[in-house]
């Protein structure tokens, strides 16, 4: 009698008003949680500046929600069993409504970085439920239209989370990028719950694997711990990265022993025996990380030496979603057609291209120059994540699409929070090296720099404020010079990781099930 609740029938589609306001609200979900992986890019100086920390130090804010965030992926199926679609998405929400609250009222930087661990843990289920739900909410003959509207939610938030987070940083204050999302998930919650909670999916009762859930919270931590502190601890001449290392790495292999032999495992590691979804999902992973540690550090720089405003560098961030949004839907519909492995090629060449353009910024560099590659990038975009998810997933059972999608997602974000700790940290220390190589010959001797002293003491500067001067502009050219190099370096690294893709096998087809999972990589 148990074994026909577990499936049930599809639900009938809803239709008129109810349709649009369950659609609505599902992606209201959607693009609250995608807004605030973009929103605090741009507030991080100010975030820094008001709670007295570095900015290096501030995208704590960025790297803690990504990887709560990621942890909390490969719990999603077993949650939704365990509590049902419905009540999971509407708690989800609720919960990420009043973790919003708390960040914007820390008062602390270890406040914030805390609730903005929460904020990732309970933001986890909230893309793959609301897809799911939409997907339940239209024809199986709609089924494309309403991915449509999901991806294109998903692809509007990156284009506004830096707009929206630059305005509110100048005009307001930065604890309002996080207050926003009260209204906005408060009605998405109640209006989900109101169309939805009679449409719960069944509940079941299913161990969870705490051993390997420990393990992973152990060995993710521990790793992102090591990576964020590292360069203000000197790397292993201290103790605790020491320590923080031996624990990421014990914890780790006991985590692979051990997922690879439970029965129940939290992250199902045996997909790796997979050809397309090793390459897939490491080629996917690794472009992510670093195409996201680029996205952070190019504001960084634009507010720290460029002198720009939240709002002025948010312009210059904000196009990378204009060519995505017009080319997904296309890519979408091609996928099947063409080749995805020549489709991601053409991503990665173009982030190439559009990093090696950044690579030529120089302290002259003016806005125009800073926009045209942002804006190139989104065409990069909108042939990167479809068609590597597409190859990633393909060749998987249906019964087995879920689990896949969970841990390529899970590597990804990961990725993406573990890239924005390694392109800060490298940016910081090539600055250092070139700022020492900038100041070698800047001897008491030196008549250009006795020269440039005179002129700032002639225009009333002490001999103090002068020698400060002169070290801003140094320190000016050498952040420059070090986002070209991590610019360039990430240029090359993209051109290497094409090799990844052509180890995968051209999908014999394009299952609807990895076109609905699809979206979900953004």
């Amino acid at each position: 009698m148990s074994e026909p609740a577990a499936a049930p029938p599809r639900p009938e589609p809803l239709r008129g008003l109810t349709l649009l306001l369950g659609a609505l609200s599902l992606a209201l979900a959607t693009f609250m949680n995608v807004l605030d992986t973009s929103i605090a890019n741009v507030s991080i100086p100010a975030i820094a500046g008001d709670l007295g920390v570095s900015p290096n130090q501030g995208t704590w804010v960025i790297t803690s929600f990504g990887v709560a965030n990621a942890i909390s992926v490969p719990l999603t199926g077993w949650l939704t069993m365990r509590f049902g679609a419905v009540r999971l998405i509407t708690a989800s929400i609720s919960l990420f409504v009043l973790s919003s609250w708390l960040c914007g009222f820390a008062s602390s930087f270890e406040m914030l970085v805390l609730f903005r661990v929460v904020q990732g843990l309970v933001a986890g289920p909230m893309i793959p439920m609301s897809q799911t739900l939409l997907l339940s909410s239209f024809p199986a003959a709609k089924a494309g239209m309403a991915l449509a509207l999901w991806g294109i939610t998903t692809l509007v938030a990156p284009v506004v989370g830096p707009l929206l987070g630059g305005w509110i940083t100048d005009n307001l204050s930065w604890p309002w990028i996080f207050y926003i999302n009260v209204p906005v998930g408060l009605l998405s919650a109640a209006i989900t719950w109101g169309i939805y909670r009679k449409r719960e999916t069944p509940i079941r009762k299913l161990p969870i694997d705490t051993v390997g859930l420990t393990l992973l919270v152990l060995w993710v931590g521990s790793l992102q711990l090591m990576l964020d502190k590292g360069k203000e601890l000197d790397w292993f001449a201290s103790n605790e990265i020491v320590t923080l290392g031996l624990v990421a790495l014990v914890s780790f292999a006991v985590f692979v022993v051990w997922e690879l032999t439970d029965k129940h495992p939290v992250v199902d590691l045996r997909l790796f025996k997979g050809r397309n979804f090793t390459f897939g999902a490491l080629a996917l992973s690794v472009a992510y990380g670093l195409f996201f540690g680029n996205v952070v550090l190019l504001p960084l720089w634009l507010q720290q030496w460029m002198s720009y405003t939240a709002t002025s560098a948010g312009m210059a961030v904000a196009p990378v979603g204009l060519f995505a949004i017009l080319l997904t839907p296309l890519v979408g519909k091609k996928v099947g057609q063409w080749d995805p492995r020549f489709m991601a090629t053409a991503a990665f060449v173009i982030f190439a291209v559009v990093l090696w353009m950044r690579s030529q910024f120089n302290t002259q560099t003016d806005f125009q120059h800073i926009l045209w590659p942002t804006l190139f990038q989104g065409a990069a975009m909108a042939l990167f994540f479809i068609p590597l998810t597409t190859l990633t997933l393909s060749g998987q059972p249906p019964e087995r699409i879920p689990a896949a999608a969970g841990l390529s997602n899970f590597v990804r974000i990961m990725a993406g929070a573990m890239g924005t700790s390694i392109a800060t940290t490298i940016w910081e220390s090539r600055a250092a090296l070139h700022h020492a190589h900038l100041t070698e010959s800047l001897t008491a001797t030196n008549p250009i720099f006795i020269s440039a002293l005179d002129g700032l003491k002639a225009s009333g500067m002490t001999n103090e404020q002068a020698l400060l001067q002169v070290n801003r502009l140094i320190d000016q050219q050498a952040f420059t010079r070090a986002a070209d190099d991590v610019f360039i370096a990430s240029s090359m690294m993209f051109m290497v990781l094409i090799g990844l893709i052509w180890f995968t096998r051209r999908p014999a087809q394009l299952a609807g099930s990895i076109s609905k999972d699809a979206g979900g990589a953004h």
